[in-house]
């Protein structure tokens, strides 16, 4: 009998439960980049981010995105190694309940005369679709 009471009310709380319907996706892809191109040729890399996203979104994503987080971005070697945050809506709401609870990050200077040159790192940034 408490066999049949403890399944009831695992089977209760289990139907009761309501799962979560926020995705959120953490995703490293990598694309080849030409020897001509370089860190200061910004269309060409723009591009080539924009054809990676677009990559991932197709091929590897099986939700509707509403934004789409570049978190790292470095050329290494030939190499474009690119970390998205992809998130739908409730992960979005998510993500920026977690982001309220970090402590703000300092920001980099940009008084300087370099500060348009990134040294192949792309600086995190949403982007909404």
């Amino acid at each position: 009998m408490k066999t049949l009471t403890a399944v009831i009310v695992g089977l209760a709380i289990a139907l009761s439960t309501q799962v979560a319907g926020a995705y959120v996706v953490q995703v490293v892809t990598t694309v080849p980049v030409a020897a001509a191109t370089g860190a200061q040729d910004t269309s060409q890399l723009g591009d080539l981010v924009e054809s990676a996203i677009r990559d991932v979104l197709s091929h590897a994503i099986a939700f509707t995105p509403t934004v789409v987080r570049i978190e790292d971005a470095r050329i290494v070697g030939e190499r474009l190694y690119l970390v998205l945050l992809i998130a739908d809506t409730e992960g979005e709401a998510i993500i920026e309940g977690l982001a309220a609870d970090r402590a703000p990050e300092s920001q980099p200077d940009t008084s300087g005369a370099d500060a348009e040159r990134t040294g192949g790192v792309v600086r995190p940034g949403a982007v909404r679709l």
